[in-house]
């Protein structure tokens, strides 16, 4: 039998070692991780149920109202990559410190604003440290858990958060709306801060794991410049024509700089986004799904808060509530996807089948009418569509960091939150038109003053952005299956990230 090495001893205690002494530090930092990546999650959709009160007490335009939303997405997209960089390079723990500090602090300044200017820079600086602490957070967890039991359980945890927090956004700004100010939607986010900052404070310990590396201060400008181009140009294609040149020229010009980023990547002496990042078969495949579901969720979360409140006439509590049935699907599926399916059946298997399994429910979900039970018509299906995404994003974000090398953890994190971000830019802009094109078909010929007209085009809109939804999740179903390896994935020791807590 051959000796083993001191490289491979080394590298065995590496990965061994804190098993047994840290365990139980691993999981409450798992907690502290949690905690903030729900803050940013959080913030995707609990300011959009106040929107109506925030416009009525400061006074904007209907025109401008997409701003308060758009300038968070805006920031976060485009610094996702720098931020997920820096702590490489300078630590994640200052980078998760001073991104939960500064969250807390542009939420403080958004709640207190007493004009429109003042809410939508309080909502980019909000979108910029988001873009240091979500990567931040997730390579924490990627360089905290290694063995792959608790590495699958840590994910199913996290991946749950990511995919059901949009949800538990709306109930929460729902009854914050309801029961105190608009303004709490972003005065919520400094106890949960306060908690994150706390225990991040006692529990991380710093390590520069791309400490021999520099910024690569090209790549940076070019991918950030990118990625605003084409969210921007996304954004634009809700308030103006897709012929607007507002809308295809940034998105030309978004294509054209990411285009510049990818050549420079090949020469750059330290990539911003190091190519063998991205050339793992089954890590562009979880990139893919990302991308795929953050845009197909949209057609969930966006309309059907509409269908809820507008049609059958809930309050923004009770829409909110409306959700978490698919929340509780999508969390115990995350928990099972991670932890036993992948594991037994590999992701060749399982991600398809949870893209075929969300495809089904948005398509029954198309079924709704004007005079339609939620019992009925809605809680069945959502349930259904909350089984499918628990089995695909967990998953998916998993595999995406599985295997990356310590000093490449953050920008990979970064990389994911990418997806997920552009993603819903791009399925909230073709849905979006999409859906307003289908109402104004169906006006087309038709008394436009009957109630009972403009209801049941306001239904066309809602079903044709549900087929559309289900047609994005038909086509990740087919992504994941031509893309992903067949077989389960091994957890490689050597590439597996030293711990540092």
């Amino acid at each position: 039998m051959p000796q083993k090495t001191l490289t491979d001893s080394a590298r065995e205690g590496a990965v061994e070692a804190p098993s047994a002494a840290a365990s139980a530090k691993r999981w409450w930092i798992l907690a502290i991780i949690a905690v903030a990546q729900l803050m940013v999650v959080l913030d995707a959709t609990i300011v959009n149920i106040a929107l109506p009160s925030a416009q009525a007490d400061l006074g904007f335009s209907d025109g401008n109202r997409q701003w308060i939303v758009t300038a968070y997405a805006l920031a976060f997209a485009s610094l996702l990559l720098l931020g997920g960089r820096i702590a490489d390079l300078f630590g994640r723990k200052p980078a998760f410190l001073i991104g939960v500090v500064g969250f807390a602090g542009a939420s403080v300044l958004g709640g207190a604003s007493t004009s429109f200017e003042m809410l939508v820079i309080a909502r980019a600086l909000q979108g910029a440290f988001g873009a240091l602490l979500a990567p931040a957070a997730l390579s924490l967890l990627n360089t905290t858990f290694t063995d792959a039991r608790e590495r699958a359980r840590a994910f199913s945890v996290y991946g749950a958060i990511a995919g059901a927090g949009g949800a538990v956004g709306l109930l929460l700004g729902g009854l914050l709306t309801d029961a105190l100010d608009w303004r709490w939607t972003l005065y919520v986010n400094v106890p949960i801060a306060v908690l994150a900052f706390v225990g991040g404070w006692l529990l991380l310990s710093n390590h520069r794991d791309a400490v021999n590396s520099k910024l690569d201060v090209p790549g940076t400008i070019l991918v950030a410049t990118g990625l605003f181009a084409v969210v921007y140009g996304f954004s634009n294609a809700e308030t103006h024509d897709w012929g607007s040149p507002e809308t295809w020229g940034f998105l030309l010009a978004g294509g054209v700089l990411l285009a510049a980023f990818a050549w420079w990547q090949t020469r750059a002496a330290h990539p911003l986004l190091p190519l063998r990042i991205l050339l793992d078969r089954d890590r562009a495949a979880s990139f893919l799904t990302v991308l795929i579901t953050g845009a197909g969720m949209f057609g969930v979360f966006l309309f059907l808060t509409y269908y809820l409140q507008v049609n059958l006439g809930f309050s923004p509590t009770k829409t909110g509530v409306a959700f978490l049935p698919m929340v509780a699907a999508l969390m115990v599926m995350a928990q099972i996807g991670t932890t036993v399916l992948v594991p037994r059946l590999g992701p060749k298997v399982v991600l398809p089948l949870g893209f075929a399994i969300a495809t089904a429910g948005m398509a029954w979900l198309t079924g709704i009418g004007i005079g339609s039970d939620y019992t009925t018509a809605v809680l069945p299906q959502l349930i259904i569509v909350g089984v499918g995404l628990g089995m695909v994003m967990p998953p998916a974000m998993q595999l995406a960091t599985s295997g990356v090398a310590a000093e490449d953890a953050g920008v990979a994190s970064a990389t994911v939150n990418a997806m997920q971000q552009v993603g819903g830019s791009i399925g909230t802009a073709l849905l979006n038109t999409l859906a307003a094109s289908a109402a104004t078909d169906y006006l087309a010929g038709r008394d436009a003053t009957s109630k009972l007209v403009r209801a049941q085009a306001t239904i066309e809109s809602y079903t044709t952005a549900f087929w559309w939804s289900a047609g994005f999740f038909a086509a990740g179903a087919l992504i994941a299956f031509a893309l992903f390896r067949r077989g389960v994935p091994q957890q490689d020791a050597s590439a597996a990230p030293v711990v540092h807590m």
